[in-house]
């Protein structure tokens, strides 16, 4: 798979329209030099123009957008294509191609919904290696800011700069940044920068490159998953804060306050910025909480084949952390009722399996059979699993086992993307709210398929509880190795206080 990707993208430049003479007219929006000026001269505005948003802060392009509402703005895709994958050598996280400066650098980077930074390495003084046999035969490319046209040093008076978390020796030094992540001495430090990152126009007769400014992270520093082969080139935090991609395209008004995330049971899936769901798809409102600005929901019972359990916790939705992670009494309930329906023989304990429940497969079986998982969400919502276990090849040629893909946690609760596969999940910022239904994501006309019919291993599949059956194939199978070695949790600490 690896070699079948394409880290090479050359964007045409842009044509400037071509001048004519005539008698013309200037037009200005209200936020401009020259209607600030106007302002200035003749005493109005309202407070006057020192109430007004600064040129290039992100309340200027937020005010900007909320006048630009009236017109359809268009869904982006990364310049490349709206294609993810989700690559198990790297962390068992989706992954997409983006283009950033001028001329434009390709990175593969990974798509993480609990953390808000975008960076990429940069001027490295310790990052992960460009090559490796993991990476198959792809070259990753280093960002420089000297080697781009288009790039501008972030000063420490810029509003995306956080200065009660950086070392800013003044208003006008560079803005230096430095995130910390759940997995275990994972972070990334370095300073911050603003360049152009290349989209595509999506619902638009003609596609259209989108050249937007964006903020992101010099990465100069990584440590920790980082250099163990999750991320190796650049994290894409899709978050709430304003420092984040999407929030960045909402305020300049690219697109609407929206995106969403398709994670295709065969380890592809998309990306779109704007979109803004369907009418099929199920919903639930964020549980907000301005001190934990995750992607959270609130969860009011489970459904494990024909048991129910009656709860109350909320969870948060992360793209960035490869399985499920419950605290208890959830954890518990769950997974000691999965097992109490699961008719094959559990597996020798293995200290080295971070799951609890394991279960082996005979060498005559063809098929698995569990029980189904479902969650009902605040509102009535149901969520369904679609995936719950993962197979794999144990140290012994030929033998399989399989396991509950879910870990106990000592605090916070996520639905890491094992339990989003199958799905077309939309994180609308406008509403509040997460959306959902299942979903072909490798269809070009994306049509949503009928209730539960992309299993990894699809044979039958009931609406809401029951058993489910599993088809013994080679699709999804993975290695030990890469179950013991790989699998991260890229939330950003800074918000995970209350769980330490």
């Amino acid at each position: 798979m690896a070699s079948a990707l394409r880290l090479l993208l050359v964007l045409a430049p842009l044509a400037a329209p071509a001048a004519s003479a005539g008698l013309g007219f200037d037009f200005h929006h209200r936020f401009s030099d020259p209607v600030r000026r106007f302002v200035e001269a003749h005493g109005g505005g309202g407070g006057g123009a020192a109430s007004w948003p600064g040129k290039g802060t992100a309340e200027y392009y937020s005010a900007l957008a909320r006048h630009d509402r009236g017109r359809s703005l268009p869904e982006l895709s990364f310049a490349d294509s709206n294609a993810t994958f989700r690559i198990s050598q790297l962390g068992f996280l989706h992954y997409a191609i983006v283009a950033l400066g001028t001329p434009n650098v390709t990175f593969l980077v990974a798509l993480d919904t609990g953390s808000d930074l975008f960076w990429v390495p940069c001027d490295c003084r310790q990052c992960a290696p460009t090559t490796s046999p993991s990476y198959g035969d792809i070259r990753f490319d280093i960002y420089s800011p000297s080697s781009s046209s288009t790039s501008q040093t972030v000063s420490c008076s810029n509003s995306l700069c956080d200065r009660s978390q950086s070392s800013c020796s003044g208003a006008n030094s560079t803005c230096p940044y430095s995130v910390r992540y759940v997995s275990s001495n994972t972070s990334s430090s370095g300073v911050l920068v603003e360049d152009v990152l290349y989209f595509t126009t999506e619902n638009t007769a003609v596609p259209q490159i989108v050249a937007a400014r964006v903020v992101f992270g010099c990465g100069q520093v990584q440590t920790g998953s980082f250099l163990d082969g999750a991320a190796p080139n650049g994290l894409f935090g899709l978050g709430m804060e304003n420092i984040s991609v999407p929030s960045i395209l909402y305020n300049q008004g690219h697109t609407s306050n929206s995106f969403s995330m398709c994670f295709g049971d065969d380890g592809f899936g998309r990306i779109n910025f704007g979109d803004n769901g369907s009418t099929g798809q199920q919903e639930t409102p964020f549980v907000i909480d301005r001190s934990l600005p995750y992607y959270a929901i609130g969860i009011t019972g489970i459904v494990v084949g024909n048991s129910s359990i009656k709860t109350s916790f909320r969870a948060v939705i992360d793209s960035g952390t490869s399985f499920t992670y419950l605290a208890d009494p959830m954890y518990t309930e769950l997974v000691q009722s999965f097992n109490s329906q699961v008719q094959d023989q559990p597996s020798n304990p293995d200290p080295r399996i971070p799951f609890e429940y394991c279960y082996d497969v005979s060498p005559n079986q063809d098929a698995i059979v569990t029980p189904n998982i479902s969650f009902t969400t605040s509102g009535g919502g149901i969520f369904p699993v679609n995936d719950p276990i993962i197979l794999f090849t144990t140290d012994r040629e030929s033998v399989y086992m399989y396991c509950l893909a879910v870990n106990r946690s000592d605090g916070m609760n996520i639905f890491g993307q094992n339990f989003m596969t199958g799905l077309r999940i939309v994180f609308d910022r406008e509403r509040m709210a997460l959306g959902w239904m299942n979903f072909d994501c490798g269809n070009s006309t994306d049509t949503p398929e009928g209730p539960n019919t992309t299993p990894l291993f699809p044979v039958s599949r009931p609406p809401s509880s029951g058993s489910v059956k599993h088809k013994m194939t080679t699709r999804g199978l993975f290695a030990l190795f890469l179950i013991l070695t790989t699998s991260v949790v890229l939330s950003s600490r800074s918000t995970w206080s209350y769980c330490s």
